[in-house]
């Protein structure tokens, strides 16, 4: 098959190269700590579509430095006893999507929450409040400020509050709850199953957000990963900063979380994937220990994949 990354034998044993801070796990705790310090004032507002089987509502809440988050909450009309739920992430920039999509969730007997990250297209808020650059992308927002102000550490912590929050939610039950989502979805899928521990299973679509280095070392740093190039041609020219600036990413690098993951896990990945390399998401799949599983598509990219979302349906519908 034509070759953009390693061959596949040498993808199955790669574990990464991006810088791993001493400190990690630490930074984590701490991290969940601030977030169960943080009294979440669920708002609930009802929202009117023609689906008699199902309820749908704005869902907000108060997420890691005083920022209001929103999620589109999709839930059965009438439940039968406790049931399942799902929760959606969706891809860079972009947001929640349209009510449509959710309500094949409630047909099911599922709820589903479907969050806004902070500061991209939906209605969540992005506070602010950090040094440096606030243009040209969020996985730098925060890399000239301390580690704790990070914005994809806020982002992280929201998908495990929205777990937490659905989770208990008395129609719910907490034991049969998943997630999913594709490419920074994906990412966020794994990372909620990382912080939330009692995520069931997870089903992630060319994860986002995995070892930063190999993307640069690849010439990669372009389209999803532009802002890696912008900023160092902005403000390190020189590569000065170079094991500075990939050693803070590691805080926010989806292949250091991978190991908490505790929910079976799919992972589904192209190897043309020129958005997000085969080899950075090999580089998370390969440091997971729970039950896991990946779908390998040899002539696919970062794109739409004949098959996956059935695929994906039908793992999390087993919940």
């Amino acid at each position: 098959m034509p070759l953009i990354d390693m061959p596949l034998e040498e993808l199955r044993r790669y574990e990464g190269r991006n810088p791993r801070p001493i400190d990690h796990n630490a930074y984590w705790e701490r991290a969940l700590a601030e977030l169960r310090a943080v009294d979440p004032r669920v708002e609930l507002i009802p929202v009117a579509m023609s689906a008699p089987y199902a309820e749908c509502f704005h869902l907000y809440f108060t997420g890691v430095g005083g920022a209001r988050i929103h999620a589109k909450l999709v839930r059965p009309a009438k439940p039968k006893g406790r049931h399942p739920a799902i929760l959606l992430f969706h891809g860079y920039t972009g947001n929640s999507g349209d009510w449509a999509d959710k309500l094949r969730w409630a047909a099911l007997g599922f709820t589903a929450a479907a969050l806004d990250c902070r500061g991209q297209g939906g209605l969540s808020e992005d506070k602010g409040g950090v040094k440096g650059t606030t243009w040209r992308g969020h996985f730098i927002r925060g890399l000239d400020d301390v580690p704790d102000k990070l914005l994809f550490r806020q982002v992280f912590l929201d998908t495990a509050q929205l777990a937490g929050i659905v989770m208990g939610m008395p129609d719910v039950d907490p034991d049969r709850v998943g997630a999913t989502g594709a490419s920074q979805g994906g990412a966020l899928t794994l990372v909620c199953a990382a912080l939330e521990p009692r995520i069931r299973r997870a089903f992630s679509i060319y994860p986002f957000l995995c070892d930063y280095e190999r993307v640069w070392e690849m010439d990669l740093a372009e389209k999803a990963y532009e802002e890696l190039a912008w900023y160092f041609r902005t403000y390190d020219p020189l590569h000065e900063r170079e094991l500075e600036v990939f050693t803070k990413l590691g805080y926010i690098d989806v292949q250091y979380l991978a190991p908490r993951i505790r929910a079976e896990t799919c992972l589904a990945t192209g190897l043309m994937d020129t958005i997000c390399p085969a080899s950075t998401q090999f580089a998370a799949y390969n440091r997971m220990t729970c039950r896991k599983s990946m779908l390998v598509y040899p002539d696919f990219g970062h794109e739409g994949i004949p098959g996956v979302d059935d695929r994906a349906y039908e793992f999390l519908a087993a919940l």
